[in-house]
Order: C-alpha cells, then sequence, then structure tokens
C-alpha cells in the first residue's frame, strides 16, 4: 500500500512513522525545503494547489490523505477520481469554513454558542448587540492556533476589529465563559466502524495548545462528546480521523470547532493508547481494520514552543518527539508525553516538566 500525503510538516511525519511500522510506503507533497516528513519518505516539492504536482501524487500512490485542514478542494477534486482521498473532501470543505462549521453543528443539533455571519461594520455592531459583549470575532477561513481573532470587549473596539480583517468574511461568536476545553478523537473506517478515544483535556496561552491530559474522568460528559462526534463521522461519510474541539460549561459541551485530521491533543496516544491515533488513521484510508483505542494509563502531553531546551533532553521520564524543526518563536518544535499510573502521577510529571523545560523555553509572544 502507497499513502499519498498532501502536507509533510510534523503530523505528516507522525503518519509516516505510523505508516512504516505497519509495512506501507509514503510519499508526500510541500512546498517546503527540507520538511519534516523528509525523513520518512520522497516529497514532491510544490504547492498544495499545484495540479500537475497532485496529479503526480495521486499517480503514484493507492490512496492520499492530508495533514491539515488549508488544503484547496478545488485542486483535490481534479484529482479524485484518479486516486481515493480520505477523508471525505466534503468533510475538509467544511472545516475551512467557520460559517458552514457551525451550520453543520446547527443541522446534527450539536449544541454551540451563538454566533452571527459579519460581512459589514453595521453586521459587526448588529452582533454586539444581539450576542453581546465581549464577543469573539473571526476570520471565517485560514484561521489556526489563535490567528484570525479578535477579542471584542466594548463597543469603541468595532471599527478597529473591522479594519483589523480588511473587509475579510467574518463570523461573530457569543463569549462562553466556559470551564476548560477538551476535544474528543475518533476514527472511522471504509467500513463504517467507529472508534473512539478517552476525552482529552486541553490548556492553551496565546491561542496554541500547551498541555493535554488524558482521560478526563466524567462518564456524562464523555457520552455527550461520543455522540456528538458519533453525529459528524456518519453525517459527513467520514473516513479517518477527526478531532472535534468543544468548551465544558457545567454538565454541557459546546461544540468550538472540528479538524478533519490527526490533532495536537492526541499525541499524547503515541505512548498512552493502545493504538495511537496516526496508526489508526493509516489504518483507516488504507481499508484496514482499525485496532483498539484503550489507555494504557494516565497520560500528558506539553508541547514545545520556539525551543527545545537542553533540559527537554536530559529528562528521565517521558518521551521526547523532536519535529527537527528551525527554532522560531510560537512555532511547534516537538512535544513531550508521559503516562502515569495515576492522575496525581501524571500531574507531578508534567509539573517537573513545566518547571525543568517549557520555563526555560519561554519567549515573547509565547506564553509558556
Amino acid at each position: 500500500m502507497r499513502i499519498g500525503i498532501i502536507g509533510a510538516g510534523q503530523l505528516g511525519q507522525m503518519l509516516g512513522f505510523a505508516a512504516r511500522a505497519q509495512g506501507y510506503t509514503c510519499c508526500f507533497l510541500d512546498p517546503g525545503e527540507d520538511p519534516p516528513a523528509a525523513r520518512i519518505g520522497p516529497v514532491i516539492q510544490a504547492r498544495f494547489d499545484d495540479r500537475v504536482a497532485l496529479s503526480v501524487l495521486a499517480e503514484k500512490c493507492d490512496v492520499v490523505t492530508y495533514e491539515f485542514e488549508n488544503v484547496p478542494v478545488d485542486a483535490l477534486e481534479e484529482v479524485a477520481d484518479l486516486v481515493p482521498i480520505y477523508p471525505p473532501l466534503d468533510a475538509l470543505r467544511q472545516a475551512q469554513d467557520r460559517l458552514l462549521e457551525k451550520r453543520l453543528f446547527a443541522a446534527l443539533q450539536i449544541p454551540i454558542p451563538g454566533y452571527l455571519r459579519i460581512d459589514s461594520s453595521a453586521d459587526l455592531r448588529d452582533a454586539a448587540t444581539a450576542l453581546g459583549l465581549p464577543l469573539v470575532v473571526k476570520t471565517r477561513r485560514l484561521g489556526y492556533d489563535g490567528k484570525g481573532q479578535f477579542l471584542l470587549r466594548e463597543e469603541q473596539q468595532i471599527d478597529a476589529a473591522w479594519q483589523e480583517f480588511g473587509g475579510t468574511a467574518l463570523i461573530a461568536e457569543q463569549w462562553v465563559d466556559f470551564d476548560y476545553e477538551v476535544s474528543a478523537i475518533g476514527v472511522r473506517g471504509t467500513d463504517g466502524a467507529v472508534a473512539t478515544y478517552c476525552l482529552t483535556r486541553n490548556e492553551h496561552a496565546d491561542g496554541i495548545l500547551r498541555v493535554s491530559r488524558a482521560p478526563v474522568e466524567n462518564a456524562a460528559l464523555t457520552g455527550q462528546a461520543n455522540r456528538q462526534l458519533q453525529k459528524l463521522l456518519e453525517h459527513l461519510d467520514y473516513v479517518g480521523v477527526l478531532a472535534l474541539e468543544m468548551f465544558v460549561s457545567g454538565d454541557r459541551l459546546l461544540a468550538n470547532e472540528f479538524a478533519p485530521r490527526v490533532h495536537n491533543s492526541g499525541h499524547w496516544t503515541i505512548e498512552g493508547a493502545a493504538t495511537s491515533q496516526f496508526s489508526n488513521h493509516v489504518l483507516a484510508v488504507a481499508g484496514e481494520a482499525l485496532r483498539p483505542t484503550d489507555n494504557r494509563g494516565h497520560a500528558g502531553m506539553v508541547n514545545l514552543i520556539g525551543a527545545i531546551p537542553d533540559a527537554a533532553r536530559k529528562l528521565t521520564q517521558g518521551a521526547l518527539h523532536d519535529y527537527a524543526k528551525a527554532p522560531r518563536p510560537g512555532r511547534k518544535l516537538g512535544h513531550i508525553t508521559v503516562v502515569a499510573d495515576s492522575a496525581v502521577d501524571r500531574d507531578r510529571l508534567l509539573g517537573e516538566i513545566r518547571d525543568s523545560v517549557t520555563k526555560s523555553s519561554s519567549q515573547p509572544g509565547t506564553g509558556t
């Protein structure tokens, strides 16, 4: 089985490792020079919308998948008759546009915060009245890791918020005074079989995921999350891994967004689950049976942002994953996972990593 992967960053790299472990070969498409996944397989260096390069990838491979959402759907449609592409392009299309995403959630009766489409500064003023302040203004497309967002706290900021995005299509979302954030990660095979991972609790700073902890030991929330996840997977006739990010507000979950791909908050599954999200994604797109997702203990993950200090390489506990990327403020360069027999022991290990590693790697504008 030859698997084509669009994008050769760290997610592509980890998919490549998982594929190689199962006897598959990978070929990547990416415009960057010496991207992380180049250590796993050949990379076609070309833009993601290069029709010729996509055709070459399709001809070389038995199936194509992707590692991030911002792949041009129109370009992929032109090669969809040459090779199966998973996850399905309809899922990709809806995840790329926050307005379509919200409408999808609403149609499936997945609870969400209030929202309104914004096409003018007048719309933004109306939204401030209808939804109340504060509210979050977001670009409909291309936002990630906190980019493309503006927290509107008072009416005097409305003009500044509109000018910030230069007339780009926007949505305004009701502010949620949530308790914490979680992600539900599931995988669906070509035969319709579904497997879910435990609910994961996430901590962000400056819009970037910093720490994940699994499992969230709350059966009611886990049940809610898995029901919402199942709705998405079935409605989209999905194949592969999908991550649904949600706010916890009391005993309720409110959907924020979904990612049609393997996800940063699921990195703990490499060491902390019977089968990682990467291995199950590879199995799903290859048409193979999914494997168990049971926890191996209480797992945690710490992102390394901007730098990987020497202290990270001297840890006696935990697993360091170095993406082999050049240091840059705000850039995800690697992560450390830990697995323990109890939540207390896991949190102690995460605290030690925070004290010895991530504090020493903090940089202005990136947080810790």
